[in-house]
């Protein structure tokens, strides 16, 4: 099923829901659609092009959501599906500092990768078999990471998160999969 990005009244994303959710937010008068996906949805009565961008009428105050979380699809997303060691297609996580040595679960020190690279490094340092990472891992800044970290993503959604990060983000992971 499609996504449709959720914006504030602000225009600050808030996040990815279900097209149905925003169908139901659009035709109860909360929401309203700034982009169109090309697609209708049919009722018994009426006819609706369905959203793929939907804009809050009402403001919603939204907590501090503190470090973008580090998932494994956050992290896929982040790494552009490609393994940091070959190029390959990611299949799985990796500690670049196993933690059996020490390293811990974060941002700088995990990796997507492909299968064959996770095994042969097992539980080695980069030196040890004189390996390098293709870029340094970071963690993911901006409000645009959070929807990109979903694994949804659309091209018409890049305009409203321009402002929050989304060229870096994009740009990241498309240089990655490069």
């Amino acid at each position: 099923m499609p996504h449709v990005l959720v914006l504030n009244a602000s225009y600050e994303p808030l996040g990815v829901v279900p097209l149905r959710r925003a169908l139901v937010l659009v035709l109860e008068n909360k929401a309203v659609s700034l982009e169109e996906s090309g697609a209708f949805m049919h009722s018994a009565t009426v006819t609706v092009p369905a959203p793929s961008v939907v804009r809050l009428k009402r403001f919603v105050r939204v907590p501090y959501r503190g470090p973008v979380p580090l998932t494994r699809r956050a992290l896929f997303a982040r790494d552009g599906g490609r393994c940091m060691y070959c190029g390959g297609v990611a299949t799985s996580v990796d500690h670049v500092v196993p933690r059996s040595r020490g390293g811990q679960h974060a941002w700088d020190n995990v990796v997507a990768s492909c299968r064959r690279c996770n095994h042969t490094k097992a539980d080695r340092h980069l030196v040890e078999i004189g390996w390098r990472l293709r870029h340094k891992p970071a963690p993911p800044t901006g409000l645009a990471w959070r929807i990109i970290g979903t694994g949804h993503r659309d091209p018409r959604w890049l305009p409203y998160l321009q402002p929050y990060g989304a060229e870096d983000a994009m740009a990241r992971i498309d240089g990655i999969s490069a």
